[in-house]
């Protein structure tokens, strides 16, 4: 079943714009610069040991878990929140048994715990989201960010690309501090993965719901070695 055509690209209004940069921003309290989703356990390895090994590893991640499976979560979270709750719950509690390990399931629910908090505290949830919230415990990431843009006015195709550079961004930010790389390198690898980024999001979009899956063996491992590796500097 194809969940829905990629909508027409229309205008971002100016405030709009103002919140979805807001949402996507890594000064956004709710933690996700302290993870590095296996990254962290990758570089302890010598598995990524420079520029081009840490642009290869989150390369691969973004093709074979983001593209595949929380991007099209995502876009399925955006579009159904205000529209169907029955929907949105379903792909909530999808989102949450499809996490691989526990760290990534723990890192979900903390981050979108964190985003809802501040979503009341910011005023962005009515009366409908509120109700919904109280059905949703846990609440993942996704679901969080959606119910979040949905009380910014953000539409669902801008907030699902700001959703995914997010991603992107902190695990450039990991990639830094872990490897550790240069600033200018940093922006290198975002400017290189950019187009790779836009393409995910595109098919997220047109993704049928048979067709959503995540197989990446070695990131699930990545992850689970790190739920339990001494010496870090990330959260498990």
């Amino acid at each position: 079943m194809i969940s829905g055509a990629t909508p027409p690209t229309a205008p971002l209004p100016p405030m709009a714009l103002i919140r979805l940069l807001q949402l996507a921003s890594p000064a956004l309290p709710i933690g996700g610069y302290s993870y590095s989703q296996g990254l962290e356990w990758a570089v302890d390895r010598g598995i990524v040991c420079d520029a081009a090994s840490a642009q290869r590893w989150i390369a691969e991640v973004l093709d074979l878990v983001i593209r595949r499976s929380e991007a099209p979560i995502a876009w399925r979270l955006l579009s159904s929140a205000g529209e169907d709750w029955a929907r949105f719950a379903h792909w909530n509690a999808w989102h949450r048994a499809a996490r691989e390990t526990a760290e990534l399931r723990a890192e979900s629910e903390q981050m979108g715990h964190s985003l809802i908090k501040l979503a009341g505290d910011l005023g962005a949830l009515d009366r409908a989201a509120r109700q919904t919230l109280e059905a949703l415990h846990p609440i993942g990431l996704p679901a969080a960010f959606a119910l979040f843009a949905r009380g910014f006015g953000v539409a669902p195709q801008p907030a699902l690309t700001g959703y995914v550079w997010s991603w992107l961004e902190n695990q450039v930010l990991a990639a830094i501090k872990l490897v550790p790389l240069g600033q200018v390198a940093g922006q290198r690898m975002l400017a290189a993965l950019s187009p790779p980024m836009a393409a995910a999001v595109e098919a997220a979009m047109t993704l049928s719901d048979d067709a959503i899956s995540t197989f990446a063996p070695g990131f699930s491992l990545a992850s689970t070695h790190h739920e339990t590796q001494y010496s870090r500097l990330f959260r498990s």
